[in-house]
This record gives C-alpha cells, structure tokens and sequence, in this order.
C-alpha cells in the first residue's frame, strides 16, 4: 500500500491518530512522533546516554534547528508532539526561552508532565492561529507537522507575524510529488525570504533504515488492529511508504528563511 491518499491520511492523524498515540504511549520513553534521519558518514552527534535511544529522531531536529544560532533567542515551535524536540534543543542550543505548542490537548498535557525545564513552556494552540502577539519570537521551528494543516499559507503568514526583524523559521517536511507546485507556490508567496533549501530523502530513509529496531518496539505496543497502520506510518522497511520514500515519490526537504 502507497500512501496515495497522503495528505487526507496526515490531516486525520493530526485530529484523531496524535491523540491515539498519546494515549498508546502515554509512557516517558516516547518523546518523539517524526521520522529519523542519519548522513553518511553518520552524524556521529554526542548524545547524553538517556537521549541516545532516540538518537535518529533527534538528528533531524538537530539539522533543522542548526540552520540558525538559538542560543538566548525566543524560539517557539509549532507541532511539538511529545516534547522530545523541545527538550533536546533547550538543553543543547541554550535559547533564553522555548515554547512548543500543539493542537492535541492530550499531548500538551503529556509535556508538561515529561519535560519539567526551566524557561520551556508547553500551549495548547492552533498552527493557523497562533496565540503570541506580533514579534514574539527570534526563530519558529517545524518539523514534518504542516502537511497536517488545512491551510499551509495562513501557517506561514503566523509564523512571519510572530517573527521578530531578522528572525527564523527552520522548517522540515514531506509532501508527495503530485502536491510539490503548490507546496512551492506557498513557501514562494510566504513573506519572509528563503535563505537555503535541501532535499534529505537519502538521509531520511538512511535514518528509517538505521532506526529499524527502535520502529519494531514502537508498532509492537500497539494495538493488534493499529499495527499495520503503525508501520505504514512509521515508514518500516518494507512498507509500501518506505518504498515510495525510496523512490523519491515522497520529496523530504529542509528550509531556512528569516524575515527581513
């Protein structure tokens, strides 16, 4: 099976398999929901031993947010899931301050039961309407949440609002190839100015391949029903998802602008 039906599928799992998954794995181990990315040769990124069993979902968060220097900058991200991501940057990248929102209320409530940081704030919110007044932030951060989002240009004109002058939005996802012209048509309209742009397909699948073991314990906590679903989406070796990947027939990319 193709993830032929992408997008639909991804806009229910926002409303309905986010908060499923919460509550499959409302346990302090599952901190990451994106998909994992390794380069060749591996990043080889220091981990502390408690971080290192997510270490490829970590690695993607890394790449994106490296894009631009967070530390003691407002940094807000939208789709923050489980919190894993915002825990990780917070410890390593040193912002003065991060916020991670979400619109699964179940999620929110999980990080802020998890990830008890100083100066880290968890929202219950919505991409298409961000809660923060204008200039809030020095950066936003995405990662593979906005394929989700009804309405990908009413996002971008949040995020350039709650932007401060000369702030970033580092940003990473997947769409299918039928969908790239409007996905490029949005990012082009955006009001902000793309400073680079590279496809990681390679990197993505090397991390799904490399991630294998830590999927495998993941889908087999599932539901017996939800376990076909759960590989699919987790992107298995072997699934028909995994193998569009592999073909390129799913364009995973990471983008840095900044407001001018």
């Amino acid at each position: 099976m193709e993830f032929t039906y992408f997008l639909s599928f991804n806009r229910w799992v926002s409303k309905s398999f986010y908060r499923m998954q919460t509550r499959m794995f409302a346990t302090d181990d599952v901190v990451f929901l994106n998909i994992g990315y390794e380069e060749d040769p591996p990043m080889a990124l220091p981990l502390a031993e408690s971080d290192e069993p997510n270490r490829f979902y970590i690695q993607l968060y890394h790449r994106t947010a490296t894009q631009a220097d967070l530390r003691s900058k407002r940094v807000l991200e939208v789709g923050c899931g489980h919190g894993g991501g915002a825990s990780y940057l917070t410890r390593t990248l040193r912002p003065a301050s991060y916020t991670g929102l979400d619109m699964n209320p179940a999620g929110i409530a999980f990080c802020r039961r998890r990830h008890t940081l100083p100066d880290v704030e968890f929202v219950h919110g919505d991409a298409e309407k961000l809660p923060f007044p204008d200039q809030s932030f020095d950066a936003v951060i995405n990662v593979e949440s906005s394929a989700a989002y009804p309405h990908f240009a009413r996002f971008l004109a949040e995020v350039a609002r709650v932007l401060r002058p000369g702030g970033h939005f580092l940003y990473t996802d997947l769409r299918p190839r039928s969908d790239i012209d409007e996905w490029e048509a949005a990012l082009a309209g955006a009001p902000m100015r793309m400073l680079s742009q590279e496809d990681i397909n390679g990197q993505v699948v090397r991390g799904l391949e490399k991630n294998s073991e830590r999927i495998l314990d993941l889908v087999g906590r599932m539901p017996m029903i939800l376990r076909r679903v759960g590989r699919e989406y987790a992107g298995m070796k072997g699934t028909g998802f995994y193998r569009a990947m592999q073909g390129g027939k799913y364009p995973y990319r990471v983008y840095s602008f900044t407001k001018d």
